[in-house]
């Protein structure tokens, strides 16, 4: 219509291009017709995740009441014979059903081989914990498959850990759990009473232990961060995945697949904090880390079972009456009923 109009007050087909910011020839034709062309609606076009909609439909729907992420799918769907991009399957799924908007978490970086944070993840159906360790400057991950968190299995961890990485760090951050910390506060404002095992661990390969304040998980957000992310886009997709073939996950599959998971995936991706992928900053963290040293053995040291000297043993009838101890005799119940009654 503005075409039309432009027209009948003498503007040529140049000055009016120029004006509505279009081409020559769209005035030309709009100028000719009496009436605005009517369109109607679009034929469908065909779209490459159209032949893999009903599996993205039955996974979405059989992981229900969990969320697996659209990263995930498309990685399943690509070994299906994919060959579109991730935006694409993000745009479907989001269909299905929408992702809410998490919160902005501020996070306080750190320097290389300062700060390393630890945290257990518990999956009840299955039985299992997870340890989850994250360094605070690479944000490079490792995962451990444990089916109980006792002391002794949370400093094997460890030991698993730093090997792991390569190296130690100056400080280990926690939360308030049992088997890292007795007592907050015990000797004064911030120096805690740590888990005598813990703390000889610390001693042993020379990294300070912390804790995040009570109540307060976001302390150790960079971990906390992985946790979800090692929960949907891990576990819950290998579970769901194990159940439909009717399998069940235990501890020594999940290490295998986890740790496949973390060199192919995890660690390689690029990081949405720091913009880098964690795999290549941790060859550069490695020099600020601390030498592993000699293997610790504290805490793995089992108890070796007492003998007996029978040299040593004195038989019982040997020894003199009043060094023996005479246990009372025992009466039949229908003597203390009778006493009972008596004094009733």
């Amino acid at each position: 219509m503005e075409i039309r109009i432009l027209r009948k007050q003498g503007k040529g087909v140049r000055a009016i291009a120029r004006e509505l910011g279009c081409s020559i020839n769209t005035v030309r034709k709009y100028a000719e017709r009496d009436e605005p062309p009517k369109y109607g609606p679009r034929a469908p076009r065909p779209r490459k995740t159209g032949a893999y909609e009903a599996y993205l439909r039955e996974r979405v729907a059989g992981a229900h009441p969990v969320w697996i992420p659209a990263t995930v799918l498309c990685r399943e769907i690509r070994e299906r014979g994919y060959t579109g991009c991730e935006r694409a399957v993000r745009n479907f799924v989001r269909g299905l059903k929408p992702v809410a908007a998490s919160d902005p978490v501020v996070r306080f970086e750190t320097e290389p081989g300062r700060q390393l944070q630890v945290d257990w993840i518990e999956f009840r159906r299955e039985r299992l914990s997870a340890f989850v360790a994250t360094l605070g400057y690479c944000r490079a991950s490792f995962v451990r498959y444990v089916t109980d968190e006792r002391i002794e299995t949370l400093v094997a961890c460890h030991i698993e850990a730093f090997e792991f990485f390569g190296g130690v760090p100056r400080e280990v951050l926690y939360d308030n759990m049992k088997t890292v910390v007795i007592e907050r506060d015990a000797y004064g404002a911030g120096i805690h009473r740590f888990h005598a095992t813990l703390w000889d661990l610390a001693k042993h390969y020379g990294f300070q232990p912390r804790l995040c304040r009570p109540y307060r998980a976001r302390t150790k957000g960079k971990v906390e961060r992985f946790n979800r992310y090692l929960r949907h886009s891990f576990h819950l997709p290998l579970v769901t995945r194990l159940r439909a073939s009717g399998l069940r996950l235990d501890a020594q599959s999940a290490n295998v697949e986890v740790l496949r998971w973390l060199g192919h995936v995890a660690n390689l991706r690029e990081h949405a904090g720091t913009g880098r992928v964690p795999a290549e900053l941790l060859s550069a963290e490695r020099q600020a880390l601390q030498p592993l040293g000699e293997p610790y053995r504290g805490a793995l040291r089992r108890a070796q079972p007492r003998t007996v000297d029978a040299s040593r043993v004195i038989p019982i009838a040997t020894l003199p009456a009043k060094a023996r101890i005479v246990l009372p005799a025992q009466h039949d119940l229908a003597v203390y009923e009778a006493l009972l009654t008596e004094a009733a």
